[in-house]
């Protein structure tokens, strides 16, 4: 069974960072592509980040293009997201995805639809 557990959420002040960390387990396949998503208190959930398993090539919403960085440890099956210059527009629940398949591994998106299993999401706060 394929599971996904997100960590590393919390209050921070604007200004500041955080790092979120995914692990994983239970994968039986060796393509994929792990997504970062977040939704806010009244607001659409948002694809913010994407990385492929089989290249590590990356993929940013524009909204946290130059502020956070998606990186991972193939050693800990672990996926991070390294979010710095927090902003108060950033507080949002943090989910992250996996999407199974060679597709998915060379076809980055933010399309949360296409992704096949989630994890149950940190909170993350930013205060201004």
């Amino acid at each position: 069974e394929v599971q996904l557990v997100e960590s590393g959420g919390g209050l921070v002040q604007a200004g500041g960072s955080l790092r979120l960390s995914c692990a994983a387990s239970g994968f039986t396949f060796d393509d994929y592509a792990i997504g970062w998503f977040r939704q806010a208190p009244g607001k659409e959930r948002e694809g913010i980040s994407c990385i492929s398993s089989t290249d590590g090539s990356t993929y940013y919403a524009d909204s946290v293009k130059g502020r956070f960085t998606i990186s991972s440890d193939n050693a800990k099956n672990t996926v991070y997201l390294q979010m710095n210059s927090l902003k108060p527009e950033d507080t949002a629940v943090y989910y992250c995805a996996v999407r199974e398949g060679v597709i998915a591994a060379v076809v980055p998106t933010l399309s949360g639809y296409l992704y096949d299993s989630w994890g149950q999401g940190t909170q993350v706060t930013v205060s201004s």
